[in-house]
């Protein structure tokens, strides 16, 4: 199967467990990637049920321990690595170290710009798959996804914030995520024909 070798060699690291994260992990082990490292230091809570891949037992319990038990429930093929970490500009070489691309899931700008820089100036092997714009509820078209050079890939409006009246909605986020899985299987599948990678 074209492209099914790359998947399973390759290795994602997965910033954060929320709404982005909980459900970028689904999709890759789903599509059969080898191995995850998914880093959160958050816990579930009940509000973040509405658009997180949780359920209502796993309220109060880590994000990264919840997120590979329910991970383990759809295949034993994909090798989960979980650190309970707040990630930084100095610990996410470590954290990510032999991933091929790493998801960005944070939620605040200036943590989505840590990430990126971090990632293409310190791991010079590896991609990053960043998202801007996707809060709110319907106009799901307009969520798409950008390569910005041969390693940053953007997903979003790059226009919708979540504010009071705006929130964040499972059907929004959940089209980013997948536009974000989607977007990390083609870098891993094409990286040998991307000049620069």
């Amino acid at each position: 199967m074209c492209g099914f070798n790359e998947l399973k060699n390759a290795g994602v690291g997965i910033a954060r467990q929320g709404g982005l994260g909980s459900n970028v992990a689904e999709a890759l082990v789903r599509m059969g990637v080898g191995k995850l490292i998914i880093a959160d230091f958050d816990v579930v809570e009940a509000g973040n049920l509405n658009r997180q891949n949780y359920f209502l037992d796993q309220v109060g319990r880590g994000k990264t321990d919840a997120c590979i038990e329910n991970l383990a429930r759809i295949s034993a093929e994909t090798e989960i690595v979980g650190q309970t970490i707040r990630l930084t500009a100095e610990n996410i070489p470590q954290v990510f170290a032999g991933a091929d691309v790493v998801a960005e899931c944070f939620d605040r700008a200036d943590q989505k710009r840590m990430l990126a820089e971090t990632v293409l100036s310190k791991m010079p092997r590896t991609a990053v798959v960043t998202v801007s714009g996707l809060a709110g509820y319907g106009r799901s078209n307009e969520i798409r996804t950008s390569q910005l050079g041969p390693r940053l890939a953007l997903v979003g409006d790059q226009i919708s914030e979540a504010a009071p009246g705006v929130p964040l909605t499972a059907g929004r986020v959940g089209v980013a995520a997948y536009h974000q899985a989607n977007a990390i299987a083609e870098i891993l599948i094409d990286r040998k024909n991307i000049q620069g990678f």
